[in-house]
C-alpha cells in the first residue's frame, strides 16, 4: 500500500474511533456537532446563524435545524436584535456555557488517550506535520515548552522526521 492510502486509512479509523467516543463521552445532554457550535461561541459570541455557515460546512436549514436542538435542550438561546428586529443573536446559556467546558474535556481526554500511545517528542513531531499538511501549522506547546521549527529548517525537519516517528 502506497504512503497517501495507508494515511487515509490510518485517519479514517482514527477520526471515526474518535467521533465514536465523543458521541458516546458526550451523551445524553450534547453531539459533537452542538459542541462545535458552543466551542465558536465561546470565541465569537454572539453570532448570527448565518455567521456559523463558514464554520461548520453545512446548510442554513442543518444550522436552523441544529440550533432548535440546542435551544430547546437549554444550551442556547435566540433572541432578536432590538435595533433590527430582521436579525437573530445567538448565546450560549449557563448550561450551554458548562457543557462546552465539559465537552473540550471530553474531546481532550480521547485525543490525549491515543496521543498517550507515542513518546513526547513524536507527539510534537505529529502535531507539527499534521498541522503543516492542513496548513495551520503554529508552534507547538507541550507542557511549558514550546517547539518551533523555523522554515529554513523544516526541510532538513522534515527528512528526519519519518525516522524519528517510526522508530518510536
Amino acid at each position: 500500500m502506497d504512503n497517501a492510502a495507508v494515511f487515509v486509512k490510518s485517519w479514517t479509523k482514527l477520526t471515526k474511533d474518535w467521533n465514536a467516543q465523543m458521541e458516546a463521552e458526550l451523551a445524553p445532554q450534547l453531539t459533537a456537532g452542538q459542541l462545535e457550535v458552543l466551542e465558536l461561541l465561546q470565541v465569537h459570541e454572539p453570532m448570527k446563524p448565518s455567521d456559523l455557515l463558514p464554520h461548520l460546512e453545512t446548510t442554513p436549514a442543518a444550522i436552523t435545524t441544529l440550533l432548535d436542538r440546542m435551544e430547546r435542550g437549554g444550551l442556547v438561546e435566540r433572541n432578536r436584535d432590538e435595533g433590527d428586529r430582521r436579525i437573530v443573536w445567538v448565546t450560549m446559556t449557563a448550561l450551554g456555557r458548562s457543557e462546552a467546558e465539559r465537552g473540550l474535556s471530553v474531546r481532550s481526554a480521547i485525543v490525549n488517550r491515543s496521543l498517550e500511545q507515542v513518546s513526547s517528542h513524536n507527539r510534537q513531531l505529529l502535531v507539527y506535520l499534521i498541522s503543516k499538511v492542513a496548513g495551520t501549522r503554529e508552534s507547538v506547546a507541550s507542557g511549558e515548552r514550546k517547539v518551533n521549527i523555523s522554515d529554513s529548517d523544516s526541510d532538513n525537519q522534515d527528512n528526519n522526521v519519518e525516522s524519528s516517528a517510526i522508530s518510536s
